[in-house]
């Protein structure tokens, strides 16, 4: 068992490897920009086009969030949640959810979580539950890599250290269940997908973290949170055909070494201890 079921396409991977290179050697025959070989090359018109596609890639989030108001939308219809609201640019956080106890919940849009980015969110003081909402639309990435990184090497870290109440990750987007990221969740079973708007989507990958935030002296191992305690987790679990065997529990357990503070990462999945990590000291620059 893994972090997280799915894994990186090596085959995907190795094309695009092959195509990049690919495209550094024959770049200079596109487009009509006058120049011979050795002229393309020295003038940085390549590195140029690249860093400019790279960025317009990395900062676009509308993608993202069409992907992201769909499944709200769909929530909302199926009568899993009330309402929800998108939080606008002035906000820290990007989405508040009404649920249908009349909780709020609060989501935070991140991507793939292996950057620093992930580390830049800020719970309000209204919010009921709040969760990290990974949508990662790279299919070259490696799910399980991001997974860990984000989990323990960032956000647990955050957690302890600003005194930070992450309730639980949600790891799920347009790209699961595709060729680029096969989902063994649905591997002869094309009943558990939901078909939302263009996207056939598979069951989330869901990661419930503990109620409280883990201090050394006097709350060293809080216990993960059930399901049933995050309810907008328990709205995707239900309304995308989750099971609950596939629950993820991240148990965050601190303490002191001289003067660092420690955590141990372990998550486990029905039961089974799928990852955990040493004691790592917190870094924060």
């Amino acid at each position: 068992m893994s972090i997280i079921p799915c894994q990186q396409n090596k085959e995907l991977r190795k094309k695009i490897m092959n195509y990049a290179e690919a495209l550094k050697v024959e770049a200079h025959k596109i487009g009509d920009h006058g120049l011979t070989e050795s002229e393309f090359y020295d003038s940085g018109l390549f590195r140029g086009a690249i860093e400019r596609v790279r960025g317009q890639f990395s900062a676009t989030m509308r993608e993202k969030r069409d992907f992201v108001n769909r499944v709200l939308n769909h929530m909302q219809d199926e009568g899993y949640i009330q309402e929800w609201v998108s939080a606008g640019e002035a906000n820290r956080h990007d989405y508040s959810v009404t649920l249908n106890t009349g909780r709020t919940a609060i989501i935070e849009l991140k991507g793939c979580l292996d950057g620093n980015n992930t580390n830049i969110f800020e719970r309000p003081p209204h919010a009921q539950e709040f969760i990290v909402w990974s949508v990662c639309t790279n299919p070259g990435a490696d799910p399980r890599h991001n997974a860990w990184s984000g989990i323990h090497t960032r956000l647990s870290a955050e957690i302890i250290s600003r005194n930070q109440q992450v309730d639980g990750v949600l790891v799920w987007d347009m790209v699961c269940g595709t060729i680029g990221r096969p989902c063994p969740k649905v591997i002869n079973e094309e009943s558990r997908f939901t078909v939302v708007g263009p996207h056939q989507l598979p069951p989330p990958c869901i990661y419930l973290f503990p109620a409280t935030i883990p201090s050394p002296r006097n709350n060293p191992h809080p216990a993960p949170q059930n399901i049933e305690e995050v309810e907008i987790l328990k709205a995707f679990h239900d309304c995308f055909k989750g099971r609950d065997e596939e629950l993820n529990k991240v148990n965050i357990e601190v303490s002191y070494k001289g003067a660092d503070t420690m955590r141990t990462t372990r998550i486990e999945r029905d039961g089974v201890v799928v990852k955990e990590s040493e004691a790592t000291a917190i870094r924060r620059s």
